[in-house]
């Protein structure tokens, strides 16, 4: 039986379309092992790849994983992840995110001097 789990590749960092610093999301990281999150990140071959988890205690629970080992946190992972959480309608401006490091808070803004963007040119703040 296959199954099919939806990404998304963001920009994060970046001031244009196609710039920054690419990270996958892979949506719905539900039903998938610690092996197989390795292995999608090993083809991914980006630096990162993240993985989003239902959590009880934050709008969602992200793991980060390179190519070669698993993370507790890293700044452009959690800001791609928050866009792609926010994106989903699982949270507003102001959210958490449960990581391995603990529950780190993320608020979208509009300052130019903090300027972070995802993918689709919404500014999140970390």
């Amino acid at each position: 039986m296959s199954r099919v789990y939806r990404f998304r590749v963001v920009n994060v960092f970046a001031q244009a379309r196609l710039a920054g610093n690419p990270l996958a999301v892979i949506e719905d990281a539900r039903g998938l092992s610690d092996t197989e999150m390795q292995q999608l990140a090993l083809q991914f071959n980006l630096s990162e790849t993240t993985f989003v988890l239902p959590s009880a205690s934050a709008n969602a629970r992200v793991r980060i994983f390179t190519p070669t080992f698993e993370m507790p946190f890293a700044g452009h992972p959690t800001l791609g992840s928050a866009y792609v959480v926010r994106a989903l309608g699982r949270g507003g401006d102001e959210l958490k995110l449960e990581m391995t490091a603990g529950l780190i808070p993320v608020v979208a803004g509009s300052d130019p001097g903090a300027r972070q963007r995802g993918a689709g040119g919404d500014d999140l703040n970390g």
